[in-house]
């Protein structure tokens, strides 16, 4: 129980600045999608580009975050040396590679399709590079334990692109300022200068990890540095398989749609994931916190019936998030612009995959903690072929709906791969009888949300009583009321 205090103390932290980060990046999606409207295909171009740049981090950082992990975790391994080493490789090679993509910008961009716009290509690759580097450095901040730094520096990033963007779509037009001409003669919106923006962000977070970064100064050790790629080769194939899964349907759609503006479509189906994007969230601010927590515990002797448990509870915490989300999804659409609005179904399904990814994620850690990370990339290359087949079979006729079912489908096929294949080699008895339980509960009460009601207050106050019925079937379940009971503050008032 002290080990999932522990867990949920930094997933709290993690969850809390995730939340507010990504609430504040929210404002991003209504400030771009009012000035870039659906028909003209802008933001269609910032969901591709961004798809691309999702597989990048990827590529960029190799595997290392996880490799990191794993290696300051054994026993005899030079700490400073581990983290000096992978600081050295990551940064190594985004030097290299950014020079490459710099002198063959050009044809980048025409093989991309943006062949009149080499500056896309350049920006977001020295965005990219930089965010694989300071990755380690954030890696190295959950590895000390140190969620606070952690929380304010990815808070005030996201703040600063807040303001930047307010400056550039509100601020200096409505003073009629045009410094170096970034408007052109008719105050005409790039999407160039959403990719700058992102640019200077970036070099904000390297400034003030500057202290985390000087653990550069280490070393290098060749025979760990070979011990390290052995170990991390097949987690990048996984996660770029993994990242496919999330951004091959970006990548695909301008390419196989067949029907009007591609562009102006793929924007409406951007707009509209932001929102399931809550679901993304809560299962980012789960894994910054559980992989480092899965690492140093596995020793433990309860280790897998922490890791059951921990499974149960994020279940039925990502299916209390997905009936908040529908419950409110009348209020939560004005988080885009109104010309977006037809995209809205696919938010469920798109939120649904984000559970079952997270459950992926949740039981990835056999084959980490048993040195066997080749199965992941099995597993994750396996859904990523599933992901392309349905969507090469289906865009042309279904538009982007087919890339949300794409989605759902591939993530469940390497999740069910991972579970059967994981109960042979690292056997853990999760509770399937009450994950099934609050999966059917949550299930009904969602269709149960989904019926005709007019008036749109009446539909929210009954979507919130089938919400509360929700959280009630938790709370009596789960005994909460006697654990509240045992809080020192809380535990009064409950007994009174």
């Amino acid at each position: 129980m002290a080990n999932l205090k522990s867990l949920a103390k930094d997933t709290a932290i993690y969850g809390l600045s995730s939340i507010v980060a990504r609430f504040v990046n929210y404002l991003l999606v209504p400030i771009q999608t009012l000035k870039f409207a659906s028909t003209g295909g802008e933001y269609g171009i910032i969901t591709n580009v961004y798809a691309y740049v999702a597989i990048l981090i990827m590529v960029l950082t190799f595997g290392m975050e996880t490799t990191f992990f794993r290696f300051m975790n054994k026993e005899g391994m030079d700490r400073k040396k581990v983290y000096s080493t992978v600081l050295r490789m990551v940064g190594t090679v985004g030097v290299v590679t950014t020079v490459i993509v710099l002198l063959f910008s050009g044809e980048i961009a025409a093989l991309l399709g943006y062949g009149d716009h080499p500056e896309y290509v350049a920006v977001m690759y020295i965005t990219v590079a930089l965010d694989a580097f300071t990755a380690i450095a954030f890696a190295y901040l959950r590895c000390e334990h140190k969620p606070i730094k952690f929380a304010s520096l990815k808070i005030a990033n996201i703040g600063l692109n807040i303001v930047l963007n307010l400056i550039y779509f509100f601020g200096l037009p409505m003073l009629h300022l045009n410094p170096f001409g970034i408007y052109g003669e008719t105050f005409h919106y790039d999407v160039v200068w959403v990719f700058y923006i992102n640019l200077f962000c970036s070099m904000f977070n390297l400034v003030f990890l500057h202290r985390e970064l000087r653990g550069i100064s280490s070393g290098f050790d060749k025979k760990m540095c070979r011990q390290m790629l052995s170990y991390a080769w097949p987690i990048l194939v996984m996660g770029i398989a993994g990242q496919l899964n999330q951004s091959l349907s970006q990548i695909m759609f301008p390419k196989v749609y067949q029907g009007g503006n591609a562009m102006s479509e793929l924007g409406i189906y951007g707009a509209c994931i932001k929102i399931a994007m809550i679901m993304m969230m809560i299962t980012q601010a789960f894994r910054f916190a559980y992989e480092p927590f899965v690492f140093s515990k596995v020793k433990d002797k309860d280790s897998k019936e922490v890791y059951a448990q921990t499974m149960k509870y994020y279940i039925i915490f990502t299916l209390l998030a997905f009936l908040v989300v529908m419950a409110y999804i009348d209020l939560l659409k004005y988080l885009i612009g109104e010309s977006y609005w037809s995209g809205l179904r696919v938010v469920p399904i798109v939120m649904a995959a984000e559970i079952v990814f997270g459950v992926f994620f949740n039981l990835s850690f056999w084959y980490k903690l048993t040195d066997r990370t080749i199965w992941g990339a099995y597993f994750s290359g396996i859904g990523a072929v599933v992901l392309f087949v349905i969507n090469l079979l289906f865009i042309p006729r279904f538009s982007y709906m087919a890339c949300a079912w794409a989605g759902l489908i591939a993530y469940s096929v390497s999740m069910l791969l991972s579970y059967f294949i994981g109960q042979k080699y690292f056997p853990i008895r999760y509770p399937l009888r009450d994950i099934a339980i609050y999966t059917v509960v949550a299930g009904v009460l969602f269709t149960a949300m989904m019926l005709p009601v007019e008036n749109m207050w009446l539909r929210l106050a009954y979507r919130t009583v089938l919400l509360l019925l929700f959280m009630g079937f938790i709370f009596r379940k789960e005994h909460l009321g006697q654990m509240l009971a045992k809080l020192p503050v809380v535990g009064r008032f409950i007994k009174k």
